[in-house]
């Protein structure tokens, strides 16, 4: 008997250099400058698409977690551009400390997130939005309160993830913007299954993808992202003091318009970097088929996995991801911000 069940692509665990890839080109901007300088010089090479009541939608992480942006960054970045703007979260799916809108309050205040309004948009209830072209979904569901905002800022911290591979701006609003209940039960559980992470490798990829693709068919085209290379931990953030020890060295800051050349980009600065400084990301984004949210977005129209990188630190000169990585040492550094509120207490 003939199912009518989608079948998941192939090929997640498999790497396409960009000289093989083909089709039309985005611009993406690069800065190594891993500062609030750098956070608003970047901003700004993005930020024109932006207006009215702004969603900056960022993963404010598991109460004490070690990785996330720094604070001090963000806060720079509301009081100097982003006066009429919030942080959108939603709660988790999985029992941890924001599972609940009372205990997510409890998390942000922990981790620092008290400088901006903080709008947990699925604690008043959910929307639902159409997904375009999608196989898996006809519509996802999102925390309600998105729906009051007219442009979103997608700050994102790009690492890896125990289940997608790797987070980036794609699973930043996949994940993160679909309702704890609902939403992210459509993503991760398969009908009828006792196991809430029966999904995963490619199919996962593809439902992250296009619960992507109903946030920002919403917004566009006034939605733009920038991805924050550093302290990038196999672990996501939700994963929060138990995170795998950071072993990847800090790269910068990635911005675009267009979301897939804005990730495949990052993908690529990691497979770029030398000396080995990229192999655990990349076992981690391998072993998990997490290459197949950059293919599937291309295939959904997400935007292009070619692009134009444009070096914001040397006059806006034209460079490869090979040239952006050529100078880092394999070993990661930590800074400052190690010691910052929320920092890992072991």
């Amino acid at each position: 008997m003939k199912s009518d069940r989608p079948v998941p692509g192939k090929d997640g665990n498999k790497y396409i250099p960009f000289e093989k890839r083909t089709g039309e080109s985005s611009v993406v901007f690069f800065t190594r400058d891993l500062s609030a300088e750098g956070l608003k010089k970047i901003y700004d090479k993005v930020s024109s698409v932006l207006c009215g009541k702004t969603a900056v939608k960022l993963h404010t992480g598991e109460a004490e977690g070690p990785n996330i942006i720094p604070r001090p960054w963000v806060k720079e970045l509301f009081d100097s551009r982003l006066n009429d703007a919030a942080i959108i979260e939603t709660n988790t799916y999985y029992k941890g400390s924001r599972y609940t809108t009372e205990d997510h309050r409890k998390t942000l205040e922990t981790n620092g997130w008290t400088f901006c309004p903080v709008d947990i948009t699925d604690s008043e209830g959910v929307a639902a939005l159409p997904v375009n072209g999608g196989k898996w979904f006809k519509e996802m569901h999102v925390g309600k309160n998105m729906l009051d905002y007219d442009s979103l800022l997608v700050l994102t911290h790009f690492k890896g993830h125990a289940m997608g591979g790797f987070g980036g701006s794609n699973k930043n609003i996949g994940i993160g913007c679909a309702d704890g209940r609902i939403g992210k039960a459509e993503i991760h559980t398969a009908a009828g299954s006792s196991n809430m992470w029966s999904i995963a490798e490619e199919e996962l990829m593809e439902r992250i993808s296009e619960s992507t693709k109903a946030t920002i068919d919403y917004f566009a085209p006034h939605v733009c992202y920038i991805n924050t290379m550093r302290n990038m931990s196999v672990s996501c953030d939700c994963e929060g003091p138990h995170a795998e020890p950071v072993v990847t060295p800090d790269v910068g800051f990635i911005a675009s318009l267009d979301i897939l050349a804005a990730d495949n980009a990052c993908v690529d600065l990691i497979y770029s970097l030398p000396d080995g400084g990229g192999k655990a990301m990349i076992h981690r984004i391998e072993t998990r088929h997490g290459l197949r949210q950059l293919s599937y977005m291309k295939e959904l129209g997400m935007g292009n996995d070619r692009y134009t990188l444009i070096d914001i630190d040397n006059g806006d000169a034209v460079i490869t991801a090979a040239e952006a990585v050529k100078d880092i040492s394999p070993e990661w550094t930590p800074d400052k911000y190690n010691t910052f509120r929320g920092r890992n207490k072991q």
